[in-house]
């Protein structure tokens, strides 16, 4: 019988990459969108005939059981988030309320409709924020440095606590930052490929930044979603770290995005202070032995290739608009 997965989120990032996967394995895939003035589903224009789009809001408990109660999912992945860091500060309110109560409503949805249903929540590295140990593992003590952060450590111990209570089959994994072609313009690795693209082609002249030596343990979207379906096919629910293990600073991420289109970052970059965060996160580097030993899984794609591959994608795209 064909299992059927609903993904929240799924015109993100990663719930495009996700859709594909599941796709790819034979699901039936739908996703909960919410209705808004701008309908942006560029990411799934390549799968939209081959999956449903189902409204639905994270703030609105009746309309999640409704999805949840007309689809009969087999699994449901929760990638929903206000999920820019900066912007939490913003909007610290409206980000606690989609990205940490958020995931009681799911949760609830589930055991009041179906608690055999499995359920996947993207808890987040930021969690660990002001960190406690190098590397992070799933049993180091959360510190988090911003309202997404914190969101995002209520969203994985209610998931924790009604995997407890209820026996629901409730994983979190715990995703360092994973990034793509696809990632939005306003987070620091698309915003360095794509203005890096420009530069090249003579549509920008300088590049402003922020903090270049924050580190961070980068990987590849794609790699990340198959973690995600892999803890759902396990026996036993569980928390996974899923990272590579290593750790760039922003000042390498330059150094890459420049050397592909051969211009040396320093001549076309600025730090700028409106770009610092209020509280920085200093060393982030995941430990993913746990999600190699457990579910047998392994990045495949290295830091390099990783931007690489973005910054070749921002030039193809920038082409195409531009008629260059």
């Amino acid at each position: 019988m064909t299992k059927k997965a609903l993904i929240t989120g799924i015109t993100g990032q990663d719930g495009s990459y996700l859709a594909e996967l599941l796709l790819e394995k034979g699901y039936e895939v739908y996703g909960l969108v919410r209705r808004t003035s701008t309908v942006r589903y560029e990411r799934l224009q390549h799968i939209q005939d081959r999956i449903t789009l189902v409204p639905g809001d994270m703030s609105d408990q009746t309309s999640l059981m409704r999805a949840i109660s007309s689809i009969a999912p087999d699994e449901i992945y929760n990638l929903a988030a206000q999920s820019f860091v900066q912007t939490s500060w913003n909007q610290p309110v409206f980000t606690g309320d989609v990205t940490a109560l958020g995931v009681t409503r799911l949760l609830d949805a589930i055991l009041m409709v179906n608690p055999k249903i499995r359920f996947y929540q993207a808890s987040s590295s930021e969690m660990f924020g002001k960190v406690r140990e190098v590397p992070q593992t799933e049993l180091t003590p959360f510190y988090p440095r911003s309202p997404y952060g914190v969101a995002k450590v209520y969203g994985h111990w209610i998931t924790v606590n009604y995997r407890e209570s209820y026996g629901l089959h409730a994983s979190s994994g715990i995703l360092f930052n994973h990034e793509s072609p696809r990632r939005g313009l306003e987070f620091v690795t698309r915003k360095v490929t794509y203005n890096a693209a420009r530069i090249r082609l003579g549509l920008a002249n300088e590049l402003r930044i922020g903090n270049l030596d924050a580190q961070r343990d980068w990987g590849f979207a794609g790699d990340y979603v198959h973690a995600m379906w892999l803890m759902l096919q396990q026996e036993e629910p569980d928390d996974y770290v899923v990272a590579t293990g290593v750790t760039h600073s922003v000042r390498r991420l330059l150094e890459v995005a420049f050397e592909t289109v051969d211009l040396n970052w320093q001549q076309y970059t600025a730090q700028d202070e409106q770009f610092m965060r209020p509280a920085e996160v200093d060393l982030l580097v995941g430990d993913p032995r746990k999600a190699m030993s457990r579910l047998q899984w392994e990045p495949a794609v290295g830091f390099d290739q990783l931007i690489q591959m973005m910054v070749e994608a921002d030039l193809q795209l920038l082409k195409a608009e531009h008629g260059l």
